[in-house]
């Protein structure tokens, strides 16, 4: 392509010309500056340190050949890097979870028509299943045996998880003070799980540091190109379960600010590829105020994130200095969105709220984006009367200490009739 340099492999690139194939997927281009590489392990450009994404030669496809796939997301294996036998291979093939109709909880907001994509479904629970599916994918294409991550908990899961059933060795690097139900469900899968006293940006600089040293595949560095198109699906099946069409709006938690930007990618996809019409839509941001980094610079008018310190109990979205977080900007910016930032005593409202109208137990992350969405609305910001869907990205099992102490039981009797009758009674039970 006139204008871009591709690079040539050096000494250290053996494992990309080798092993199978990458499906559709043609090379990584600079999301800066254009220049393009091989289909490698590497995240950053030589020329201007811009992050790398997956570029595509997609062949035709029609929704027969999608809806003709598996129930997961390797029915969408064409759109993606990955070779077309993915779908037989040892992998725990998450996706295509349920896109419910939330009938009540818009009735109780005000709204017209609204749907929760609930990705608690997943095999670890959460949607990180989708992203570290496609980076193992790659990971085993370019020869690596050991998988890893920096992780605030869902990702340490997923890839503990996926790497047992792939027969792959895995080490994951979390934060010390991670919710119990994360780092059990972590450590259950054998891999080796390694705390770090602070945040997760300092997990993530440590990670970084070990990336460019050691011959592991670390999802979220060398690979991340290749991990971040995995999200890309949740935007695929939103699209599908619609009926072949986009929604209106979109509600997505913000933590790297990866998610968003995929979902926008997908959405483009779609457009490009006829699939479904080019109708407009807008994409929102949710983050909690105490880890607020690109919602502070949305408000302020800025191009650029400032980094912050976490202080949240949204955990799973607490990067203080999140990588994607300008191309979030962009996003809401080009699309008509917006970014807001609830509290935690909001998100915690938005947990209870969720599940007391739709019966969706979601954990933190679904709490920012319920709490976000109310307070878009309230604002002004989003149309009530506009299709709209909201991601809850995680399951509540996960994070129950933020909703510990604040629901329990309606009341604790002696046994015998006559004081549950006065219990039930006393809750307009009869």
């Amino acid at each position: 392509m006139e204008g871009r340099r591709v690079s040539t492999p050096t000494i250290t690139d053996h494992r990309a010309l080798a092993g199978e194939s990458a499906g559709p997927a043609r090379c990584l281009v600079c999301r800066e500056c254009g220049a393009e590489y091989a289909l490698q392990a590497r995240y950053a450009c030589d020329d201007c340190f811009g992050p790398l994404e997956v570029a595509y030669d997609f062949g035709a496809i029609t929704r027969d050949d999608i809806a003709s796939g598996p129930s997961n997301m390797w029915r969408y294996a064409p759109l993606l890097p990955v070779g077309a036998d993915v779908a037989a291979g040892k992998n725990l093939q998450p996706g295509f979870t349920h896109l419910i109709r939330s009938d009540n909880l818009a009735r109780e907001l005000g709204m017209r028509a609204l749907w929760v994509k609930d990705d608690s479904g997943n095999p670890t629970h959460s949607f990180k299943d989708r992203v570290v599916a496609v980076a193992l994918e790659n990971a085993e294409r370019l020869g690596f045996t050991t998988v890893a991550c920096a992780s605030t908990g869902n990702l340490a899961n997923a890839v503990a998880a996926a790497a047992a059933r792939a027969g792959l060795r895995s080490c994951v690097v979390v934060p010390h003070d991670l919710e119990d139900g994360k780092t059990v469900t972590t450590a259950v899968y054998g891999g080796t799980l390694i705390e770090i006293e602070g945040t997760y940006d300092d997990v993530n600089r440590v990670c970084s540091e070990v990336a460019s040293d050691d011959e592991w595949g670390f999802v979220n560095v060398n690979l991340r190109p290749y991990y971040a198109e995995g999200s890309k699906t949740l935007g695929y099946e939103i699209a599908e379960q619609l009926g072949w069409r986009l929604p209106a709006q979109v509600v997505v938690p913000i933590a790297s600010g990866s998610l968003m930007t995929k979902i926008d990618k997908a959405f483009k996809e779609l457009i490009s590829l006829g699939l479904v019409e080019a109708t407009p839509y807008r994409i929102f941001g949710a983050q909690a105020t105490g880890c607020s980094p690109v919602a502070a610079a949305w408000k302020a008018g800025l191009d650029i994130v400032k980094p912050q310190r976490p202080n949240t109990i949204a955990k799973s979205l607490a990067i203080g200095n999140p990588a994607d977080g300008p191309y979030a900007l962009d996003v809401a910016k080009r699309t008509g969105g917006a970014i807001e930032d609830v509290t935690d005593d909001e998100v915690v409202a938005g947990i209870r709220q969720l599940a007391r109208t739709e019966g969706i137990f979601g954990e933190t992350a679904g709490g920012v984006t319920v709490a976000a969405l109310a307070k878009l609305l309230a604002t002004g910001q989003l149309d009530p009367q506009a299709d709209t869907v909201v991601l809850n990205t995680g399951d509540g099992l996960k994070t129950l200490d933020a909703v510990t102490g604040v629901v329990g039981p309606t009341a604790t009797i002696p046994a015998s009739l006559e004081a549950f009758r006065a219990a039930v009674e006393g809750e307009g039970l009869s």
